[in-house]
């Protein structure tokens, strides 16, 4: 299974140092995250990039003219199981780092997990939403941290 894992998610950037360690263990653990929430998996690409690389996908795709950390594009056939291209903004997720003083590593992890958790099905526009994300990305983050 793991193995499985392995050739169903992947990891993309253009020359950006991405310090994610132990890839292989936390793609394992995003498998976990989906099985027990639910879901399979066929297909999940992070493609990490700049702000403005972000920035630019947010307004071509969603009309948003902001910066943000993470957009998930779910290109699921069915949403049982998932296929996405999740991006993430490698400058965005280092200052938000700085910002809730932890590392950059772990503040990763924790936007990674956030998008995978969208393809689960939470939200995060309303408060109540937004209490629920944050309330599973804390649970799986302690879980994988432990």
């Amino acid at each position: 299974m793991l193995g499985d894992i392995n050739k169903r998610i992947h990891f993309f950037s253009q020359s950006l140092n991405i310090p994610l360690k132990d890839r292989k263990k936390f793609k394992s653990f995003l498998g976990y995250i989906l099985r027990v929430e639910g879901k399979s998996l066929n297909l999940i690409n992070f493609i990490f990039c700049s702000d403005d690389e972000l920035r630019k996908l947010n307004k071509d795709f969603l009309k948003h003219d902001y910066y943000t950390d993470i957009l998930t594009f779910d290109l699921s056939e069915n949403k049982k199981n998932i296929t996405a291209d999740i991006y993430i903004s490698i400058d965005r997720t280092k200052e938000n780092a700085k910002i809730f003083a932890v590392s950059f590593s772990k503040e990763l992890h924790r936007v990674m997990i956030h998008g995978i958790l969208h393809l689960c099905g939470y939200k995060d526009k309303k408060n109540s939403d937004i209490k629920k994300i944050r309330k599973a990305e804390d649970k799986y983050l302690t879980k994988y941290f432990k």
